[in-house]
């Protein structure tokens, strides 16, 4: 399957970056509330001149989404058609934006800017581990270098992989077949597609057809946009809810509950344990006072 090139830059990548056998280029703009690339400009010019299509990404840090979301739109390129992402990973620090920042910030960015595109970047451990929810916007960029560009080790559908470093500039593939393609796309005129094609089904003459995981999981995928079930847990903040984000919150939550019916099995057995013993203990008592009855009765008689 043929494959739109890229490359992210940051500002520790020159502003002459070589453009040669790219379709797009995604340049890093924010960080935070405080922080503007000082090359941002120059970079995305430098793409704009050789007709590729521009992204620009704010690496999102813990606490105040919304304000975040803000700053990026107001210091990020201002054309229609530029993809918009959020950064989702770990800070020098040691902290990072939680699975509800990360969504907040992405839903506020999609109000703010809703001529963009946003997508989501992040590695195949924080999708893996700490996301919750299976929402990325308009697309999900995974970042996953111990595999083959175009072939991410993740069941989610992918538009961006980001694959190696090479040059000292992070190298991505998107999942379109040409760049007209990606920025029909970028426009708003048009789906991407999936990153897992299913192949055709020959015919079986009304034979079963066995079908595999992720072609189940793929046909899933297509429902979104369907309304949200009733049970939802999300139904009021987002009526166009994934349909395999809540089987995965279902899920979750099944668990969630059999962890807490251990816990009071084992609250049970305990409490049934220091009963006994009190029964035991009772029935001693019982014991020793008929037998201490009995001797004062003896006594009286004597």
């Amino acid at each position: 399957m043929s494959m739109v090139k890229g490359v992210d830059v940051a500002s520790y990548q020159s502003t002459t970056y070589s453009t040669t056998g790219l379709d797009f280029v995604i340049v890093k703009a924010t960080q935070s509330t405080n922080y503007i690339n000082p090359k941002m400009t120059a970079q995305a010019d430098r793409a704009r001149r050789a007709g590729l299509v521009v992204g620009y990404y704010h690496f999102l840090v813990k606490g105040r989404p919304k304000e975040q979301a803000a700053y990026f739109v107001t210091h990020a390129g201002e054309r229609a058609g530029d993809i918009l992402a959020c950064d989702w990973e770990t800070n020098t620090d040691g902290t990072y934006a939680t699975n509800a920042e990360k969504d907040t910030f992405i839903k506020e960015v999609k109000r703010l800017r809703p001529q963009c595109r946003v997508v989501l970047y992040c590695n195949r451990s924080f999708w893996t581990t700490r996301d919750t929810t299976s929402y990325a916007g308009d697309g999900l960029w995974i970042a996953d270098p111990n595999r083959s560009a175009g072939s991410p080790n993740v069941e989610h559908p992918w538009t961006f992989h980001q694959y190696s470093i090479s040059g000292g500039i992070d190298r991505n593939v998107g999942n379109f077949p040409n760049r007209a393609a990606l920025k029909k796309w970028a426009d708003g005129a048009a789906d991407a597609p999936p990153s897992r094609p299913a192949p055709s089904t020959p015919s079986t003459g009304g034979a079963t057809v066995a079908l595999t995981a992720q072609q189940v999981h793929d046909a899933v995928w297509k429902l979104d946009q369907i309304a949200a079930p009733d049970t939802s847990p999300t139904r009021d903040t987002n009526p166009n809810w994934q349909a395999q984000s809540w089987l995965k919150d279902t899920g979750n939550t099944v668990r969630a509950l059999r962890v807490e019916l251990g816990a009071v099995k084992a609250q049970a057995q305990a409490n049934g344990k220091a009963l006994s013993a009190a029964l035991e203990r009772i029935d001693a008592l019982t014991a020793t006072v008929a037998h201490l009855a009995a001797g004062r009765g003896s006594e009286g008689q004597s």
